[in-house]
């Protein structure tokens, strides 16, 4: 599929089958997310996939009580331990471990997998649940799984509200 298209059809999927996610085609979403990308190359996330229904259920309350969270038959835990901050200012580990799960965000789209990246959850308790070390942060969730159905787009703003050419700051 054509990359621009691909994006174009990538949606936050809030609902999902049962059906569990084939053991090939997660690990082409963890190969994407390997491939991504990294601050000075330091590929420095760690990919905790979780499949253990019950495990996912404790999870659904440390994703703010986002239910869907349990119907996946898949989650992902995308987290850091290089807590450095780049020269521009931007810590590592929220940028780095950001561009690994888009990427792996479009590689599940392609293979008609539903991912919504979430912003709301508890750090602290989806550490604890999944044992991840202190000293990595939890930078990124996603639930994983095929969609219920396909969600519509939401609208997006035009072009000429988000480009400025060189250095005309004009919008």
């Amino acid at each position: 599929m054509e990359l621009l298209k691909l994006i174009e059809l990538r949606r936050s999927v809030r609902a999902y089958q049962s059906k569990p996610v084939e053991n090939e085609k997660l690990a082409l979403v963890l190969e994407a997310g390997r491939l991504a990308p990294s601050a000075r190359n330091g590929q420095d996330w760690k990919f905790v996939v979780v499949q253990d229904k019950a495990l996912i259920e404790k999870l659904v309350p440390a994703c703010c009580d986002q239910k869907f969270v349990g119907e996946a038959p898949a989650f992902l835990a995308i987290c850091s331990d290089d807590h450095d901050l780049m020269r521009c200012g931007q810590p590592v580990d929220t940028v780095d471990c950001s561009i690994a799960l888009s990427f792996m965000m479009l590689q599940a789209a392609e293979l008609g997998l539903g991912t919504c990246w979430l912003g709301s959850f508890y750090e602290d308790a989806v550490r604890e649940i999944l044992h991840i070390p202190e000293q990595y942060r939890v930078v990124a969730v996603t639930p994983l799984g095929y969609p219920v159905s396909e969600p519509k787009q939401r609208p997006r703003k035009p072009i000429e509200e988000l480009v400025a050419q060189d250095d005309q700051w004009a919008f």
